[in-house]
């Protein structure tokens, strides 16, 4: 699964605590990590947890943003890709789902794109592969409204709708990107 968030850890300690939780309970679940790659910020918080379960956990950095980010040493598997465009194509073709933790611009391009992947089927073979917005304290809440508009006005189908969903713990996200096994 990709983990979306942050490669700082911003203001409120809620945010790392949060994503210490989740990578840890992704090792323990036997998910898988796909992230970002650096070892800053959120990022590393998830990476460093998971891999201190014993999880799997998979980088994937620019060799540009290896200098400002630093590439996290120690994982699974470390890919050095070209560009942002390449990290995000490996990446979402690594994954089965998608976490987003809070995050700026960043996380909320890759959310944006995976989400859209997915409602144009563009993922392999047209599967379809869920997003999430791990919101434990209403972090994502002003997103969920403007996209609630966007369904209202029309700019976002109500079949598709769906394709953003919204988890207020970790369980309730596992349950919506693994729905079989919850």
């Amino acid at each position: 699964m990709a983990v979306f968030c942050s490669s700082s850890l911003g203001t409120e300690p809620g945010y790392a605590a949060l994503a210490a939780d989740l990578g840890e309970r992704l090792a323990n679940e036997g998910v898988g990590v796909v992230f970002g790659g650096g070892r800053v910020g959120l990022m590393g918080v998830v990476a460093d947890a998971a891999m201190a379960a014993g999880g799997e956990v998979i980088g994937v950095i620019p060799k540009f943003l290896d200098e400002i980010e630093v590439a996290h040493q120690g994982l699974t598997e470390l890919h050095l890709v070209n560009d942002m465009h390449e990290r995000k194509q490996l990446m979402y073709s690594l994954s089965d789902g998608f976490c987003a933790l809070p995050g700026g611009l960043g996380t909320m391009e890759e959310l944006f794109e995976a989400a859209t992947w997915t409602q144009m089927g563009l993922h392999e073979d047209g599967r379809y592969k869920p997003v999430v917005l791990l919101d434990e304290d209403g972090f994502w809440k002003p997103l969920i409204g403007f996209h609630d508009r966007l369904v209202e006005v029309g700019f976002v189908k109500p079949d598709k709708a769906g394709i953003i969903r919204r988890a207020g713990s970790i369980d309730e996200a596992l349950g919506l990107l693994y729905p079989s096994s919850s």
